[in-house]
């Protein structure tokens, strides 16, 4: 499989910083915007706003076209989990048959309960989904420092050529054929951040942090087992490793709008200035988790939290009142 010519749908941050490491690896590299406005901007000054003190590497294509997908060998499609169908279906449009389309979204479709790869196969059958997940912040790989993730593909050949496609010195793709594992592993730590922003934005200490990231990945396995995910995947890059970073940096857009409602935000407020996917996906994980009958008390409290049906306090207590077990 030749993949030369890579297409980026979704010129934000992450979409900028994919865009840059894919020109890093040696491919053609178009990035495509929503926008002419944004796209001419992007073109002149080579910066994106949202990554203060990157520039975009002068070997990619900046455009506003979506028809310049239809050129592409793979396609990275990186737009928030919710839009990720209405994104699909224009592509759907303009991608020739068996182009793999990659999907750079953490979280699970409300609704239809979704994963981002079943979103791709429904609204573009023509086409080979993949997701590509893990502990990466789009300034650290739009900068070309060193970060290592996860590609996952139904068939092993593919995933290992996108991986090769896309990997480089500073950004390392590690491929894999468990789909449902790297998809359930972004989306579940999503949540799970948000917990651990509530808890630091409350003051309640190291030692609570690392209680609720370790209660909280032991949830993450319980699902992904429900779901039928690899326990390796679940402990790797796109489950815990991304786990560890999201739930310790106030770069993470989760737990950092976890902090905002831990000192006392609404969630409205908090979320107001940056999209933080877990606040989409919460709701329906919950439903997926009592669906399989899988205990996941920590996501349930961010879920209550955030549809205001439990005040934070009220969740804290919830959780540390439960009956004593084995761990």
């Amino acid at each position: 499989m030749t993949l030369e010519r890579i297409a980026v749908v979704g010129a934000g941050a992450w979409g900028t910083a994919l865009a840059n490491a894919a020109a890093r690896a040696g491919r053609s590299v178009t990035l495509i915007a929503r926008a002419e406005a944004t796209a001419a901007a992007l073109r002149t000054s080579r910066q994106n706003p949202r990554l203060a003190g990157a520039t975009l590497d002068e070997r990619v294509a900046v455009t506003a076209a979506i028809g310049e997908a239809a050129a592409a060998d793979a396609v990275l499609l990186v737009v928030p989990a919710q839009a990720m169908r209405e994104a699909t279906i224009v592509l759907a449009g303009v991608l020739k048959a068996g182009t793999p389309v990659i999907a750079c979204a953490k979280g699970i479709e409300r609704g239809t309960r979704r994963f981002m790869t079943e979103v791709i196969a429904e609204s573009a059958a023509a086409t080979v989904p993949a997701i590509l997940s893990g502990p990466s912040f789009a300034i650290d790989v739009a900068r070309g420092l060193p970060t290592a993730v996860t590609l996952a593909a139904r068939e092993r050949k593919t995933a290992e050529a996108l991986a090769r496609a896309l990997g480089s010195a500073s950004f390392r793709p590690y491929h894999t054929t468990d789909v449902r594992g790297v998809e359930i592993g972004g989306a579940a730590k999503n949540v799970l951040a948000i917990a651990a922003g509530i808890v630091a934005g409350r003051g309640l200490g190291a030692s609570a942090a690392a209680a609720l990231t370790t209660r909280g990945f032991a949830e993450l396995m319980r699902f992904g087992k429900a779901y039928g995910a690899r326990a390796e995947t679940l402990t790797g890059l796109s489950g815990l490793g991304d786990l560890i970073l999201t739930c310790a940096s106030a770069q993470s857009r989760n737990f950092s709008f976890g902090v905002a409602i831990g000192r006392g935000e609404s969630p409205a407020a908090a979320g107001a200035d940056k999209l933080a996917e877990g606040a989409f996906t919460a709701a329906v994980l919950i439903d997926m988790a009592i669906a399989k009958d899988v205990e996941m008390p920590v996501a349930a409290a961010v879920a209550a939290v955030l549809d205001e049906k439990l005040s934070v306090d009220g969740a804290i207590e919830a959780l540390l009142t439960r009956p004593l077990k084995a761990e």
